[in-house]
């Protein structure tokens, strides 16, 4: 758990001066509970709702719960023992995430979630996640316009247990199935990791060596099969990914991977911190707890305006 210096600071001077009830040293504090930091889009989350949360004069607790359910229910327990006054999650499972976020409603604090949703209404007080289906349909129509309308081609796939990584499949093959010269030769989860798709893109290849397109479900995934792909001296084989990360906007702009799908990681969660401000201060966001955000394709035309899943204008 990573508690920010000021927030110790704080916590040290009520110490020292002797004044310390149960409940004030937590008093403005918001906690940030994401996946591991490992992944830049992750951090960006917590970057973003960190600078919020200090702008509008909070403390922050920032915690990774590694997808893990159970870690996640550890750091809830935390938050919870801590007093903060909301909590901000990019969860840890759609359905196993939703008894940690009753935990924390029921004892009076709100939870504001980001980029994946919960399987259930009305226990968090906001789920905020980039339109994925749509984000999913922008990369298909590019891939099928990169890919000439026919070939063979892979999916690399997320996460099951996240719902993000089936929508931006169904959102692929709602676009990339009415083109019957496209076929799809193999399909398979990487589970959103690098190593591993590095691993089942070696293998894809083997099994398929006339694969000329692979349509990611997201950066890190296409940076693996790309680095696959380019060790077997593949360097033809089409690959887009779904995120907006820097590096593959750095690998669009060398003409490696060639496009990908920017979902605004960092106003997402600077958003939840505005709506967790709001709520804390009126009971209220003013706005439906299920809201969507607009996904942006990158390729070379606008790659050199992203930095930090974001598009400069």
């Amino acid at each position: 758990m990573k508690i920010s210096r000021r927030f110790l600071v704080s916590v040290c001077a009520l110490t020292l001066s002797g004044f310390v009830p149960g409940f004030a040293m937590a008093a403005d504090t918001i906690a940030i509970i994401t996946p591991s930091h490992d992944n830049p889009f992750f951090k960006a989350e917590a970057d973003g709702a960190a600078a919020k949360a200090k702008e509008l004069g909070y403390e922050t607790m920032i915690m990774v719960h590694d997808d893990d359910a159970n870690k996640q229910s550890e750091l809830f327990d935390s938050a919870i023992a801590a007093g903060v006054k909301a909590i901000i999650l990019d969860n840890a499972g759609a359905d196993a995430s939703v008894a940690a976020v009753q935990k924390a409603k029921d004892k009076g604090i709100p939870s504001f979630l980001i980029d994946r949703e919960i399987t259930a209404t009305g226990v968090a007080v906001s789920q905020i996640v980039s339109n994925n289906y749509q984000g999913a349909q922008l990369g298909a129509e590019e891939f099928v316009k990169l890919m000439g309308e026919t070939g063979n081609y892979a999916e690399l796939v997320g996460k099951e247990s996240d719902t993000n990584a089936g929508i931006r499949s169904q959102g692929y093959h709602d676009v990339i199935d009415q083109y019957s010269d496209m076929k799809m030769v193999a399909r398979q989860t990487a589970n959103w990791s690098q190593t591993e798709a590095y691993t089942v893109m070696e293998s894809m290849l083997q099994a398929h060596p006339d694969i000329k397109g692979v349509i990611s479900g997201n950066d890190t995934m296409a940076m693996g099969a790309y680095a696959a792909l380019e060790a077997a001296g593949r360097k033809d084989v089409i690959v887009v990914g779904f995120d907006g990360s820097n590096d593959v906007r750095d690998s669009i702009l060398k003409d490696g991977i060639k496009a990908t799908v920017l979902q605004p990681a960092y106003q997402q969660a600077q958003l939840a911190v505005e709506q967790a401000d709001k709520f804390i201060k009126t009971g209220s966001t003013g706005v439906d707890e299920k809201q969507l955000m607009d996904c942006i394709l990158v390729n070379k035309d606008n790659a050199s305006k992203l930095e930090t899943f974001a598009i400069s204008q």
